[in-house]
Order: structure tokens, then C-alpha cells, then sequence
């Protein structure tokens, strides 16, 4: 008892101050008048004089204070008036907004506005630390990708857009949505930047944990004067950085006014979930995260590749009419390598054709014997020309074959790389495509009508060129997806578990399906 009355700021005889109000007066007088008989405790009632936390002089105690966790010091302000006094220091909650949320502004200048470091990290920084991290806006079937970031006194939340079709391997664009700050000593201000006429009143709501919801209060803000064919040049020139006089394509211009006209209607009134970026294995074949993907007439889209022992995955953080976000628009089995044919032979898309077929009737065959269903409702076979079977190896061919698979197993171990060329007749939106490639895998893509209608997985060539790059060869479309890394870094994303991560893959796909 001796020990724990010192901790307390007490005197022995008094005893601990938790345990006297669990009892009562005459339990305390009877504990008070027992013997202390612990050998450890005699042996520092013997020691020498320590002093107790609250003898501490104030310069030590903010040292102190300032290197625990900001959300403990609130319960640290109850213990008693001198550490409630000390707790108004600033140099405590810098230290606490510098480690906990990075902020390195010169916090001093805040005393001009009269908002002090401690105001900031009650009213702003704990307040709001819930909608820090990556999300996934719901605009209906095109999704988004908003990073909600400190930056130096305010939050800001950013929305991250894929660069001008087809530049696939330009940097992510990113434009502010809304961002809080403190004006004075009030609570934080939330505003909305959506629109040309700067920030305007807006609001945030935190739905739960993993769900919030922002709305402007003053829409009038996104109107221009010149109408809704101002604003649809406007954003034609910010999305896609060009007018519509320069697309040709008669569905690709559909396309666009479509899509202006359905996320107009939001004005910034949108629900946000969060998504996290993949987890990472030593033995995964590339580091997982976001990367941008060509997608036809529907331009530069943003996927998430992840990996899930023996398959990877592309998950639509942006999607279209036809394939939503949240879709999984590929998936590669890493089992089943593919050895492209000669580069004179690779021009030939039969030849491309007949070997991607026949990885594909082996799978059927497999899944036969183990039990399974070979056509599951959503991958019914592709269209085109049936190929002989593949046999009982997962590698066909002999001869030639053989020894073309040796060479490129040699050449992806030494890092060489094998050359590639896409087959006449296979379009591309963008012709920059690398032409050497490490490995090449057997997968399927998804498939689907406008509207998500009759959606199918049919099979293709999941084509890897380096660690930041890879492509997809839809045989069904005759068409190739370019992909490449999205290189920026992204804070408070990182998932808390696989199985977290994996849960929210279903909970995104489970909005659009």
C-alpha cells in the first residue's frame, strides 16, 4: 500500500485513495491500523526520500505530458488542478499535432487568429481524424478516389483523377473538394471548393467509422453565367483536356455527355466509403496498389491490383456504364503461364487464339474432375474458335514450343525480359506500349451490356512488362488495356488486416452487382 499512496501524492497512513471509496468507514479504519508486512514495500519505506509526480516541477511534467497520446491527456486534466493548469500549455499539443497528424507548420503564428495548438487538435485534427485516409465516392457506376489528407491548418479532401485519355503514364491529376479549418476560437469550418467561385458554405457528416457524407449549402456557387453548355465545356476541358469538336467517335461523345450529365446532378452532395490499399507479400509477383488502365471509349480508369495466393485481381475503383466501380474487371490465375509464340507468329491473332483456348478447356477440364461447375453463371464461354485440348501438362506444346517456354523461363530469370507485339487486328488506345515483356499469365476479364447487363468473364492475356506496368489482352473485344502505376503516396490507407481489406473488396463490389 505504501507503494501505490506514493504514486498517489498521499501519505501512508492515509492509504490508496481508489481503495478507501470502495470502502467503507470501518474497513478503512481496520486496513489503516494493520501492519504493512510486504518485505518490498519495508524495503523502500527503508530507502531513501522519492518524490511523487506532482512534486515534479512544471517545465518536467509538460515533457512529460507531451510525450503521451493526445487522447489521454483529457483523462490526465481530471487527476487534479495543477496538471489541469499544465495541460493548457501549447508546446504539449504541437508536440501532439506534429507527431499524431504531422503538422510542421510554425504553429506560433496561430496566437495572431487567437486559435491556440490545443484548439486545433480538439476542434480540427481529433474531431475529424475518422475521414482521414482513402475513399471511394458513390457517383452511381463511375466511383472516384478521394484522399482526405492534413495539409499544414486545414483538412482537405482531394479528388484524385485519372490523367487525359490515352497518356496513361502521365502523373494522377487531383482537385479540392472541400476542406475544415478553426476561424478564431469557434469550431471548425467546413467548405465546399467544388464549382469556379471559390469556397462556399458546406457540411460534413460522419455516417460511422467507415462512412461519411459531405453537402453544399450554397450550390448556386457551382453555377456559371453562361449556362449549362459553359459548364459542360468547362469540365469537358478538365476531364478529358480537350472540346468536344475534337472527339470524333460518335458513342465516345454519348458517352461523355452522359456522364456530365449524371454526376452534375450531385453538386458535391456525395456519400464516401472507405477503401484501403492492398497488403503486400514478399512473394507476390509486383507490389500491389492503384494503377491507371486504358478502357476504350471510356478513357483512363482507375484499378486496384491485389493478390490472393494463387490469383490476382483488378478491382474498379473508377468504372463506366458498362463495367461499374467495384467491379473486378480482371483476374489472373499464376498458375497458368502462358509462352507467347515467336514475334512473326504473334502477329497472327488465330495463333494467340489457339493457345489462350486451349489453357481455357483445361481449366474446364479440371474444374470437371475436382467436382466443380465449368461454366458458373457468369463466365459462359468466349466467342471464337475452339482450340484442340491442351492435354495433361498446364505448359502445352513440345518441341518448338518447349523450347520457346525454356528460353523465356531463362530470360524472365535473368531479367531480360521476352519481346512482345500486339497481334494484327487488336486495337489500343494507346500505341506506347512496352515491347519487351517479363512473364505472361492466362486470365479472364469481365465483360458486360450498358447498364451492367449480361455480365460474362471471358478469357484473355494478363501481360506483365515491369514492376509498375502491365496489360491485359481482352480475345473476345481484340482489344488491349494498358496499365500503369499510380506513383503517388497515399497516408492512413494502409488496411488493418487482410481479412479487413478483403471485406471491404465485397463490400464495394456488393453496391454495383
Amino acid at each position: 500500500m505504501a507503494v501505490c499512496a506514493r504514486l498517489c501524492g498521499v501519505g501512508p497512513a492515509r492509504g490508496c485513495r481508489r481503495r478507501q471509496q470502495r470502502r467503507g468507514p470501518a474497513e478503512t479504519a481496520a486496513a489503516d491500523s494493520e501492519a504493512d508486512t510486504d518485505p518490498e514495500e519495508e524495503r523502500i519505506e527503508a530507502g531513501p526520500a522519492r518524490c511523487t509526480l506532482l512534486e515534479l516541477p512544471p517545465e518536467l511534467l509538460v515533457e512529460i505530458f507531451a510525450s503521451l497520446p493526445g487522447t489521454d491527456l483529457p483523462s490526465l486534466a481530471q487527476v487534479c488542478s495543477r496538471f489541469r493548469r499544465i495541460l493548457h500549455t501549447d508546446t504539449i499539443w504541437r508536440r501532439r499535432c506534429r507527431e499524431e497528424y504531422g503538422v510542421c507548420e510554425n504553429l506560433r503564428k496561430l496566437e495572431i487568429t487567437g486559435v491556440s495548438c490545443r484548439d486545433v487538435y480538439a476542434k480540427l485534427l481529433h474531431r475529424y481524424r475518422h475521414i482521414l485516409g482513402l475513399w471511394q465516392p458513390d457517383i452511381g457506376p463511375y466511383g472516384g478516389l478521394l484522399n482526405v489528407v492534413v495539409d499544414g491548418l486545414f483538412i482537405i479532401g482531394w479528388m484524385y483523377l485519372p490523367p487525359h485519355d490515352p497518356h496513361v503514364g502521365d502523373p494522377m491529376r487531383f482537385k479540392p473538394l472541400f476542406r475544415i479549418h478553426l476561424m478564431e476560437r469557434k469550431s471548425a469550418t467546413v467548405e465546399c471548393m467544388y464549382g469556379h467561385k471559390g469556397p462556399h458554405n458546406g457540411h460534413i457528416q460522419i455516417v460511422k467509422r467507415d462512412e461519411f457524407s459531405t453537402k453544399c449549402n450554397q450550390t448556386d456557387h457551382h453555377r456559371m453565367s453562361g449556362g449549362r453548355q459553359e459548364e459542360f465545356r468547362t469540365w469537358l476541358r478538365e476531364e478529358w483536356g480537350r472540346t468536344l469538336e475534337d472527339i470524333f467517335h460518335e458513342h465516345m461523345q454519348e458517352l461523355i455527355l452522359m456522364k456530365f450529365i449524371y454526376t452534375s446532378q450531385y453538386d458535391n452532395c456525395l456519400t464516401y466509403r472507405r477503401i484501403y490499399l492492398p497488403p503486400s507479400h514478399p512473394d507476390d509477383l509486383i507490389k500491389p496498389g492503384l494503377f491507371k488502365g486504358t478502357y476504350g471509349s471510356h478513357g483512363l480508369e482507375i484499378v486496384m491490383l491485389s493478390f490472393h495466393g494463387s490469383r490476382a485481381r483488378g478491382t474498379k475503383i473508377t468504372g463506366d456504364p458498362n463495367i461499374p466501380a467495384g467491379q473486378q474487371t480482371v483476374e489472373i490465375d499464376l498458375h497458368r503461364r502462358i509462352q507467347l509464340p515467336d514475334v512473326e507468329n504473334l502477329r497472327n491473332f488465330n495463333e494467340l487464339s489457339r493457345i489462350v483456348l486451349e489453357v481455357r478447356e483445361q481449366v474446364r477440364q479440371e474444374q470437371q474432375e475436382a467436382g466443380e461447375d465449368p461454366a458458373p453463371p457468369r463466365e459462359p464461354s468466349a466467342k471464337g474458335p475452339e482450340g484442340p485440348p491442351a492435354g495433361d501438362s498446364k505448359e502445352a506444346g513440345s518441341g518448338a514450343e518447349a523450347a520457346a517456354a525454356a528460353a523465356a523461363e531463362q530470360s524472365a530469370s535473368t531479367g531480360q525480359g521476352q519481346p512482345f507485339v500486339l497481334p494484327v487486328g487488336v486495337s489500343s488506345r494507346n500505341e506506347d506500349y512496352p515491347r519487351t515483356c517479363r512473364l505472361c499469365f492466362y486470365g479472364t476479364g469481365l465483360i458486360a451490356g450498358h447498364g451492367f447487363t449480361s455480365p460474362e468473364r471471358t478469357p484473355g492475356v494478363f501481360v506483365l512488362f515491369d514492376e509498375d506496368r502491365f496489360g491485359f489482352l481482352w480475345l473476345e473485344l481484340k482489344s488491349f488495356s494498358l496499365y500503369s502505376r499510380v506513383q503517388a503516396t497515399f497516408q492512413n490507407a494502409d488496411a488493418p488486416s487482410p481479412q479487413a481489406f478483403d471485406e471491404m473488396l465485397r463490400n464495394i463490389q456488393s453496391l454495383t452487382s
